[in-house]
């Protein structure tokens, strides 16, 4: 069920051929399925403003440009520069224009802690910068009411529900997936199946 999930929306050529260039360099990548939800998200709430951070290879920029309204914009933070390169070259084949996405590769918590007060429709983590918290707690405070946070890659490679795994990453996931998840004042959860986990939170 899993594989049916992540292929009932097919890839174009164009996300394949980004997907293959991200194989190239190591860069890590949404999972088609999860793409596909976040690119369904981004059309749901009319997203005109976007965070992501982890670029990868542009195949996760490229699905939620596609769910955007036309006049959105994209911000996408990679501390990768190879990473930012070969993803104009996806947005190239994408025909995406320009003046609807900025790459951003210095580091991850000096740019959140710039981006403007409620000024967002959605942020997705999906390399987990070196603080998680305090990303989290950036992602709150500049995303609009009713603006969604996403953590790709939440399970961890299937570490985050074993409690005997105590490594300082699958812990900092664990405890950010609780933090959330208590938070009843200030998000609304749901954790989806998707790639490798998919935590969604929308702001109360």
């Amino acid at each position: 069920m899993h594989t049916y999930c992540e292929t009932f929306i097919p890839e174009d050529e164009v996300l394949v051929k980004a997907r293959a260039r991200g194989v190239e360099v190591g860069a890590k990548n949404i999972s088609p399925g999860a793409g596909a939800f976040l690119h369904y998200l981004a059309h749901l709430i009319s997203a005109q403003s976007v965070v992501e951070v982890g670029t990868g290879s542009g195949v996760g920029s490229i699905w939620l440009l596609r769910g955007m309204i036309e006049s959105g914009t994209l911000t996408s933070i990679d501390s990768e520069v190879e990473h930012a390169r070969i993803s104009k070259i996806a947005f190239a084949e994408a025909e995406i224009s320009a003046q609807r996405f900025r790459l951003i590769t210095n580091p991850v918590m000096d740019v959140m802690s710039k981006l403007t007060d409620r000024a967002y429709d959605l942020v997705v983590l999906r390399n987990e910068p070196e603080d998680l918290g305090f990303a989290i707690d950036e992602a709150h405070r500049i995303l609009r009411t009713g603006g969604v946070l996403a953590i790709d890659n939440f399970f961890g490679g299937g570490k985050v529900s074993d409690p005997a795994q105590r490594d300082p990453r699958t812990i900092a996931l664990r405890e950010a997936g609780k933090s959330i998840k208590l938070a009843t004042s200030t998000w609304v959860s749901s954790l989806l199946g998707l790639g490798d986990g998919l935590l969604i939170a929308t702001k109360r």
